[in-house]
């Protein structure tokens, strides 16, 4: 009985010790669309009654670009253009007091296409055991000592990108950190060890696109989806050699979608492709892809949907921007709402809430509904453009927009 009482109290001592540690790292962030890269902010928390305004504890001018916060434990971490400079900064999460700043010249000749949007950058950056990995606007990718702020490796990327410039953000696996370097007819998805920056793997069958790989295991297979310039493929995870791929591209020439994986089906999505569902089958005579359903009433350009309870919540770039609601099983759309909600979206969701943070700062929450659109609250926060993502957690929404970054809570 003693030595069952013991065990008991130190059982009782170890969780009270893991218990914040646990609780911290349940709170993180981690990188591009949260902890598992679907949009899905399960630590964020929501009120039963939301209430009428945010409080808004502080904003400071942290540089141009859209790559969203990463937040760990109490830091925060900011990839953004300062001048010519891509700098990387940690921020007090409680104060927005900078803790460590890192830049490096990146200098280069903008799209005028893409002036609207400035100079970048537009990747994520993604933290993984004390390291942080960029993708800069000029193709480089770097690794930062979270702690402090060192750079300890860089490629520097050819300065050879995409049309509308880099967007993707980088995917770790493991010792891997994965991303799409270089530009069309002149690039490779590309696996750089984590440690020394060595490239591990690389397939050059096409140049990248603008939306960022997933892992999936598809077949009983691990591999990195991804759309590239022209096709839907899929690579193996531990060899980057090629198993299925698709041909895909979009009117726009974009093809800015993260990858969705639901049940056993992949979701294919692009402006003016409307959305498909299809499986990834593996065989003796090869990989292959079969289409389960097909929709041309809705799509998805630059917006990146959620998925809960089987629907998946977008914005379609149809009748001047739309939300709708598509039953995942089947294809059918379930519900639009009205026209001209907005030209762009960031869509989260915690639980049955679904929060989209649209590029004119407005934050609308919608409650879950497969019959209709249902918003319960809007609040202002920012004032001018917000094209980021933004990061939530506890009762806090930390928002980036042109060029500052606040921290607004939850009462």
């Amino acid at each position: 009985m003693r030595l069952l009482s013991r065990v008991l109290v130190m059982t009782a001592a170890l969780a009270m010790l893991a218990g914040p540690a646990a609780s911290a790292a349940a709170q993180d962030w981690p990188q591009w669309r949260g902890p598992a890269r679907d949009g899905v902010a399960a630590a964020f928390d929501v009120p039963a009654n939301w209430p009428d305004a945010l409080e808004r504890h502080w904003s400071v001018d942290i540089g141009l670009g859209y790559a969203a916060p990463v937040l760990i434990g109490d830091r925060l971490y900011l990839f953004t253009r300062q001048g010519v400079d891509e700098v990387m900064t940690a921020l007090d999460a409680a104060t927005g007091e900078t803790v460590w700043r890192t830049g490096y010249a990146a200098p280069f000749d903008m799209n005028p296409s893409t002036a609207r949007h400035r100079a970048g950058p537009k990747s994520t950056p993604t933290f993984d055991r004390g390291r942080l990995f960029s993708h800069g606007m000029t193709g480089s990718v770097t690794a930062f000592d979270a702690g402090t702020g060192e750079q300890l490796w860089q490629f520097p990327g050819t300065g050879v990108v995409p049309l509308f410039h880099t967007s993707m953000s980088p995917l770790v696996v493991g010792d891997l950190v994965i991303v799409h370097v270089g530009g069309h007819n002149d690039g490779a998805l590309t696996a750089f060890d984590t440690a020394t920056g060595a490239i591990r793997w690389s397939w050059d069958g096409d140049g990248p696109a603008y939306g960022s790989p997933m892992l999936f295991e598809l077949g009983g297979t691990r591999q990195v989806v991804v759309f590239t310039q022209e096709h839907f493929v899929g690579v193996s995870v531990e060899t980057g050699a090629l198993l299925w791929s698709r041909p895909f591209t979009t009117r726009a020439l974009t093809t800015s979608q993260t990858p969705i994986l639901y049940r056993d089906m992949v979701i294919e999505n692009g402006r003016g492709n409307g959305v498909t569902a299809f499986r990834v089958t593996p065989g003796t005579a090869g990989w292959t892809t079969e289409n389960v359903w097909h929709t041309d009433e809705v799509s998805l350009h630059m917006t990146n949907g959620v998925v809960n309870d089987g629907v998946l919540y977008g914005l379609s770039h149809l009748n001047s921007g739309q939300y709708f609601g598509l039953d995942l099983d089947t294809g059918e759309v379930l519900w639009t709402s009205a026209p001209r909600q907005a030209e762009n979206a960031s869509i989260l969701r915690s639980g049955d809430t679904i929060l989209s943070l649209e590029d004119d700062a407005e934050l609308v929450v919608l409650a879950h509904s497969r019959a209709a659109f249902t918003p319960v609250q809007r609040y202002e926060v920012a004032d001018s453009e917000t094209w980021t993502q933004p990061t939530l957690s506890g009762n806090r929404l930390f928002i980036k927009d042109i060029s500052s970054l606040t921290l607004w809570t939850l009462d």
